[in-house]
């Protein structure tokens, strides 16, 4: 049983994807405290002026160190909605799938959502249907799990059965392997190689944009293209 996890996002990129690919389940870490400047909230979208950050703004006045993910609330009296979807519709409106999306598009941002992880719930099961991953999704806000760091991702994977914990490439910085290797799970890295695509904006590729970038421009192609640009390193001791 091959176990990610990973905080949920506003429009993720490429390799958040494929890493959940990757994995028999994948668990959504939204019991932990949002931290400001994540990509819980915003992430990178291209522009004809390169690319530039779409932020949900959220409540956090008086709340930071006491507000999980799940918990935090959208700021709207902020007009955001709009804003979001009309930056996306003028950059994207010569890509070659914006008509097969842009019904979804104008679905998310009429509806007035409370909660971001509603928000990032919604937007992220769409992009797994739309890139045919079936990888069960699991909240960890649902788990009996109160830990912290590396203890918290260990708890979690024996939680979960797993026999490999699929980390992203940073968790080389914190993650306590020889507890893994006691409680006889293995590790592996997960280093995200980008792949070259075509974007329709003027100038050179911008890697590391959201999601939306790869199947506006590439619809039923994403998935071929997302799966292109993987390497998973197995942990060395």
């Amino acid at each position: 049983m091959i176990v990610s996890i990973n905080q949920p996002a506003y429009l993720p990129w490429l390799g958040y994807f494929h890493r959940i690919a990757e994995s028999d389940l994948h668990v959504v870490l939204d019991h932990v405290q949002f931290e400001k400047n994540s990509f819980v909230n915003r992430n990178k979208m291209c522009t004809a002026e390169g690319w530039t950050w779409l932020s949900v703004p959220v409540k956090t006045k008086g709340h930071f160190g006491d507000l999980s993910i799940e918990k935090l609330e959208i700021d709207n009296q902020r007009n955001w909605r709009s804003k979001h979807l009309a930056t996306l519709t003028q950059a994207y409106a010569r890509a070659p799938h914006m008509a097969e999306y842009s019904g979804f598009l104008e679905e998310v941002f009429s509806r007035e959502w409370d909660h971001l992880a509603d928000l990032c719930r919604h937007m992220t099961g769409f992009f797994l249907e739309a890139l045919k991953i079936e990888t069960p999704l699991v909240e960890s806000s649902t788990l009996p799990v109160d830990s912290n760091k590396s203890q918290m991702v260990l708890d979690l994977c024996r939680e979960m059965k797993a026999t490999t914990y699929l980390s992203g490439a940073l968790g080389k910085d914190y993650l306590d392997e020889d507890m893994f290797n006691e409680a006889g799970i293995k590790v592996v890295y997960h280093d995200y190689r980008h792949p070259v695509y075509r974007q329709c904006q003027p100038g050179e590729m911008i890697s590391f944009m959201g999601i939306l970038d790869l199947l506006l421009n590439h619809g039923t192609e994403s998935r071929d293209i997302l799966m292109d640009g993987q390497e998973t390193l197995p942990v060395t001791g």
